[in-house]
């Protein structure tokens, strides 16, 4: 084996050890880390989605409630932002 051969393979081997020290190799390594990681991730996740999706139906139902030329959406729409003030 060259010289060029054996710098090569070192270099590997530091990239490889380096790889190994990561924290996402670490996390993947154990199956509680990883069941940990994951309901976190869910979690996470789920918060998100409910956050984003009141704060989506809220500007929606803001939008329609301003809609006067369609009665029935109008009524409606005005009805539920009536609910969600008196709630407040």
């Amino acid at each position: 084996m060259n010289s060029t051969d054996q710098a090569a393979l070192n270099s590997l081997a530091t990239e490889l050890a380096r790889l190994n020290k990561h924290r996402f190799i670490r996390v993947q390594d154990s199956y509680w880390r990883l069941i940990l990681f994951q309901f976190t991730r869910g979690l996470a996740f789920g918060l998100g989605s409910a956050v984003g999706a009141t704060i989506l139906l809220s500007a929606v139902t803001l939008w329609l409630s301003q809609i006067e030329f369609l009665p029935i959406i109008g009524d409606w729409a005005a009805q539920i932002v009536q609910q969600i003030e008196s709630a407040q």
